[in-house]
């Protein structure tokens, strides 16, 4: 997020490891951890939506194609801006709080349940919403290649039950399938976070997503798109590894009790094998 908002004049990052290092040395570790709060409350209610979404609505698709999956995957992503677009806005306004200060001289939010008490009274639903469309033109698409890519994968490496591989081949393609969907709508990315951390400080750059992108280009060229990419990929790859594997384990799990005929077909995959 930093990358990705930072004053081009005046940057204040060279790059992923120099913002790393510079955040530890000015603002200790837990500068690191700014707006934790925010996915901490989120992520469990957006994991939950997505994965059950895609998993029904590729059941009300009938058939288990490529393209089903595809479609699937963006039901879910669109579904689940609902919770994403504010989590989001909460993270990155606390993210940027206090940018360079060991010590808070003074903090707008305490946390980022305060950061959304305040935007509401201070600009109601609207402000609460702030990047919705550009949430919805990122997610969209991206989960549509994240489900994919992961049957994709998993079907490529022969993912089986009974293999003694299946946990690092679930966690290598629950990986890829993140570094392809964060790829694959990046750009939408910084300008969801430059939309959504204007205004802080009191000065508002941006009337709108295509205003953000006209004055975004031509300030920066297109090298602003790819801003915070690195850092980005180096996230996502840990993060959607663990999630599916964990998501796609407890299922065989479940499956390999008596809640079987409760439990299938399953969301994540179904294909003609015993996974």
């Amino acid at each position: 997020v930093r990358l990705q908002v930072q004053n081009v004049e005046k940057p204040l990052y060279r790059g992923t490891f120099h913002c790393f290092q510079s955040i530890i040395k000015q603002e200790s570790a837990f500068g690191l951890y700014k707006g934790i709060g925010s996915p901490m409350m989120g992520l469990t209610f957006i994991n939950a939506l997505v994965f059950g979404v895609q998993g029904n609505t590729l059941r009300a698709l009938g058939k288990d194609t490529p393209l089903n999956q595809f479609l699937a995957g963006s039901a879910a992503g669109a579904i689940q801006c609902i919770i994403c677009c504010p989590m989001e806005l909460a993270k990155t306004r606390m993210q940027l709080q206090g940018t360079g200060e060991y010590k808070l001289k003074m903090k707008n939010y305490k946390n980022s349940l305060d950061c959304l008490i305040k935007i509401y009274q201070k600009e109601g639903l609207r402000g609460i919403n702030r990047g919705m469309v550009s949430t919805f033109i990122r997610e969209t698409p991206s989960f549509g290649f994240y489900f994919l890519t992961y049957d994709c994968m998993t079907r490529y490496l022969g993912c089986e039950a009974e293999d003694n591989y299946v946990i690092p081949k679930l966690l290598f393609s629950g990986g890829m399938s993140g570094i392809v969907s964060w790829l694959s709508t990046y750009p939408m990315d910084v300008i969801k976070s430059r939309l959504q951390a204007d205004g802080v400080g009191g000065v508002t750059q941006y009337n709108g997503i295509l205003d953000c992108v006209r004055k975004s280009y031509h300030e920066e060229g297109w090298r602003v798109f790819t801003r915070g990419l690195t850092s980005t990929l180096l996230r996502a790859f840990p993060v959607n590894a663990a999630t599916f594997a964990t998501v796609t384990v407890f299922l065989m799990y479940m499956r390999s009790e008596d809640n079987l005929h409760e439990c299938e077909p399953g969301p994540v995959i179904q294909q003609p094998s015993s996974l």
